[in-house]
């Protein structure tokens, strides 16, 4: 049966290419071969279905024909007039509309050139107060990563050696084979099993990486964190990923913010909101209060008369916006006291109050 690459990515038939992205990058995290319970087929399976999906034509050509592969076997009418007589296929002609035909009937894949593959992408999580999230700040992390090996500088030879052209396929890349099928005789072109697609040989690994082209390094850089960032928020470093196989493009760096709260404030979006509580009488007839904002303290002033429940909006002193200008405010919500174990004189003046109403 075809593969389901919708079901293995975990994403609906109408996903935007951004949900393919990310249900792509969560799930090569989750089972990435280089951590701890990862899972070298299943992170395979989910690159495999990205490349589908993540091409928009590919992906086009999939959704039309890709249910389909497991019933053409007997549908391929158009060969039966070939009889015994045999013919040339480019299986990358084919390889795009139906992509599990040459495996289905043992050829052994396509003949095209292998590519080298992207490095993987990394996530690092870092936590800071809520005060710097506000300001931002300039922060040191540290983690392990595939790095491009720095003794052969990513060829996979011992320095002083250069690869050598293969000898199977001349450089190539692919061979000619030819099979007996329920077809007939079958010419193709498959993947030199020499070089695997490179077209050159390491006669001498470099004796640091084996001739992979990478070694595992500790990495130790400073990132910056943007003023107003908020909890759980990503930045993104381009390139900073996992290294990629002979000279591929290295894989992002994904840092996940965690920031810690402060009991005196309260976040909501670039606003912050705190709670003051003031007593009756200055309820009534007025006062002036210190408010603590992330700024220092501000001077409130409250008028005579003013209820518990009345919010103030101290303009500009909230967080700045991280994707625009300007700041949010601080919104000040006052809570009126009311007095309890009053005193016999206090209970007598609130009644003479009470009266004059």
């Amino acid at each position: 049966m075809s593969k389901d690459y919708y079901e293995i990515l975990g994403v609906a038939k109408t996903a935007t290419e951004e949900d393919i992205k990310k249900a792509f990058r969560k799930k090569a995290h989750q089972y990435h071969p280089d951590k701890g319970g990862g899972d070298e087929a299943k992170f395979k399976e989910v690159n495999e279905a990205y490349q589908v999906l993540g091409n928009k034509d590919k992906r086009s050509q999939y959704d039309r024909f890709g249910s389909a592969y497991s019933n053409q076997a007997g549908g391929f009418g158009g060969f039966e007039g070939f009889g015994g007589q045999g013919f040339n296929i480019n299986m990358d002609d084919l390889g795009d509309i139906f992509g599990g035909f040459g495996d289905m009937f043992g050829f052994g894949g396509s003949g095209r050139r292998k590519r080298s593959q992207r490095g993987a992408d990394l996530e690092v999580g870092i936590t800071i107060p809520f005060m710097e999230a506000v300001f931002g700040v300039e922060r040191e992390i540290s983690f392990a990563k595939t790095a491009t090996c720095k003794t052969c500088a990513g060829s996979g030879a011992e320095p002083g050696s250069n690869p050598e052209t293969c000898k199977t396929c001349h450089g190539q890349g692919k061979v000619n084979q030819v099979q007996q099928t329920m077809f007939g005789r079958i010419q193709m072109q498959t993947v030199c099993p020499t070089c695997h697609g490179e077209g050159k040989v390491i006669s001498k690994p470099c004796k640091v990486c084996r001739g992979s082209g990478q070694q595992r390094e500790n990495v130790t850089m400073k990132v910056k964190i943007p003023a107003g960032i908020s909890n759980s928020e990503m930045i993104r470093l381009t390139g900073q990923g996992e290294a990629g196989e002979k000279g591929a493009p290295s894989g992002d760096l994904y840092i996940k913010v965690h920031v810690t709260p402060d009991k005196r404030f309260i976040r909501r979006g670039d606003d912050i909101i705190s709670n003051i509580s003031i007593s009756f009488p200055d309820a009534a007839l007025g006062t002036k209060i210190d408010i603590e904002t992330v700024d220092g303290p501000v001077t409130l002033k409250i008028p005579e008369g003013t209820q518990s429940g009345k919010v103030f909006m101290l303009k500009d002193k909230g967080v700045p916006k991280l994707r625009g200008r300007g700041r949010g405010d601080h919104l000040v919500e006052v809570t009126v006291k009311t007095p309890t174990d009053l005193t016999r004189k206090e209970k007598q003046l609130l009644e003479e109050l009470k009266n004059l109403k």
